[in-house]
């Protein structure tokens, strides 16, 4: 079963690769906004993931009751989409602590296994048929990203597993956009997410207060720009996974995931401008070769498509 045969009369390829690749532009903010607050406002991981359910849920729910009134949350399939939204709470965390200790570009570097994981996730259970060219593509993403990376366990040891766990969680919940389909809306199911990620976030972070982790003690924003940027976070939050659901939505699983190594260029810009953190010429050379294997599965896809509507 290729691609194309599993693609309904409403995907738009093409126009799902350009939404995806928008919001991965996009999403590092969030990131850069979380090791900000963990840096210079002394705020735990685990707080700053709560704020950021928290705020997304403050975000979406005005739109979603003005849009929807009182059929708000009644979502078709709520469990799963509660659960996806834990999920995301997972990752989120798990994140969010890599980011405190490493810098932004080396985390989103080793973050990248994930698009490995959602390919095959799709190819298993969805039937996706994800070509040679395009494991290639993956393959070569994949490459360029261990140059921006080269990892070193003596530098960062068991942190730098952190960001293949999360890898891990987000595929699952990137599956899970697929694996619902069209059920709810894209605003229902990032705010009931937003429920699940809040609730989540919430039981750990008395849980890692309570056993003493200090990447888990609670606190308060210390300043206005403190709240400001958290409102910000929430916003991306809400807003630019409403994105990539739309994405997912429109194209298939395999055909956008190369498109998350589009992180590292925002990840690195920020990292640089925030941090300090400058990458050296092998970081630039990764990263060149990531974004030559997101334009060659552009190229692809559009060469498929000519063929297809020739045939």
């Amino acid at each position: 079963m290729s691609d194309h045969s599993v693609i309904s009369i409403h995907q738009n390829p093409l126009q799902g690769m350009t939404i995806m690749a928008g919001a991965m532009i996009i999403l590092p903010t969030m990131d850069a906004i979380a090791k900000y607050m963990a840096t210079f406002e002394g705020m735990s991981p685990g707080q700053i993931t709560f704020y950021r359910f928290f705020f997304q849920l403050v975000c979406t729910l005005p739109l979603l009751f003005t849009m929807l009134g009182a059929s708000a949350l009644s979502a078709k399939r709520p469990w799963l989409n509660l659960l996806r939204g834990m999920l995301h709470g997972a990752a989120s965390l798990l994140f969010f602590v890599a980011v405190k200790y490493m810098p932004l570009a080396d985390v989103f570097a080793i973050y990248f296994v994930e698009p490995f994981m959602l390919a095959a996730l799709s190819a298993i259970f969805l039937g996706d048929r994800v070509d040679w060219r395009r494991w290639l593509a993956i393959a070569v993403g994949f490459g360029g990203a261990m140059i921006v990376i080269q990892p070193s366990f003596e530098i960062f040891g068991l942190k730098a597993l952190l960001p293949v766990a999360c890898a891990f969680l987000f595929a699952l919940y990137l599956f899970m956009n697929r694996a619902i389909g069209e059920a709810d809306s894209p605003l229902t199911m990032q705010t009931m997410a937003g429920i699940g990620g809040t609730v989540f976030m919430a039981v750990s972070l008395w849980t890692g207060s309570t056993l003493g982790n200090p990447d888990f003690a609670p606190s308060l924003p210390t300043s206005w720009l403190g709240l400001v940027l958290l409102l910000i976070l929430g916003s991306i939050s809400g807003y630019a996974h409403m994105l990539v659901v739309r994405a997912f939505r429109l194209a298939p699983l395999s055909l956008l995931a190369p498109f998350q190594y589009f992180e590292i260029i925002s990840a690195t810009v920020l990292g640089y401008a925030l941090f300090g953190d400058f990458p050296n010429a092998s970081k630039w050379l990764g990263i060149l070769i990531i974004v030559g294997s997101g334009l060659f599965i552009i190229w692809r896809e559009r060469a498929q498509s000519r063929s297809l509507l020739m045939d």
